[in-house]
């Protein structure tokens, strides 16, 4: 049997990232508010899940550590490309949403969390980046991310919550952005695939759309509407 070769063993690795994500969030909240869930030790890349619960707040905070120690291959045709190699995701949760201990990937809302996980990989699985607008697929087929939800993938947006001060972390002439990640249902995606990511925020505005995530937000595209009918939803 042929021994399994780690895909990432001759990439450079940011491993002070780690540190530098973890005195950021010293910043804003009390390490007694704050714990993880660690990665099964696996052969490919690391990648913990810090679990934040602020005081005095409507929600939770889900945010990858790992993501930022490899960088992103983000083609230099991009405006500022420099600045958008490294990255970290966050999702805001409702307070009444709990986890187990330890993520096994099979615990009642694990799947958001693998939501999280499964994105912050791809860029690196697949060699090239994710930003702002695009989007992701949980399977090449649209299937859902598991049984307990009718989310197929996810888009990433600017967080409307936090300002530059948190969601930007500048060191040693380097920036770890941190986006925030909504999850979308397949009309959606592919109203986003057709028509672009602008048009889909649109409709994400026009509904009043919350930044905190919501396992049984309404559909931003309804049967009845033109898009609707049109893809036989």
């Amino acid at each position: 049997m042929a021994e399994y070769q780690n895909p990432f063993s001759d990439r450079k690795h940011y491993h002070e990232h780690l540190e530098w994500i973890n005195d950021h969030l010293s910043e804003f909240f009390d390490n007694d508010l704050i714990s993880v869930f660690h990665e099964i030790p696996t052969m490919d890349m690391h990648l913990d899940i810090y679990w934040i619960k602020p005081e005095n707040s409507s929600f939770n905070i889900l945010l990858t550590s790992g993501m930022s120690t490899l960088k992103m291959n983000v083609s230099e045709q991009v405006a500022n490309s420099k600045e958008l190699e490294f990255a970290e995701l966050m999702m805001l949760i409702p307070k009444n949403v709990e986890f187990g201990q330890i993520y096994s990937g099979k615990n009642k809302n694990d799947w958001i969390i693998s939501i999280l996980k499964k994105t912050a990989k791809f860029p690196h699985f697949y060699d090239t980046w994710v930003g702002i607008g695009h989007t992701i697929q949980a399977k090449e087929d649209f299937t859902p991310y598991n049984n307990d939800t009718e989310y197929v993938g996810a888009i990433i947006l600017p967080s409307v919550t936090f300002e530059k001060k948190f969601t930007e972390i500048e060191r040693n002439g380097r920036k770890i952005n941190i986006y925030n990640v909504l999850p979308l249902y397949k009309n959606e995606m592919e109203f986003k695939m057709e028509n672009g990511y602008s048009k889909l925020l649109d409709l994400l505005i026009r509904a009043n759309g919350k930044e905190v995530m919501d396992s049984n937000r309404k559909n931003l595209i309804p049967e009845k509407s033109f898009w609707g009918k049109l893809k036989g939803k």
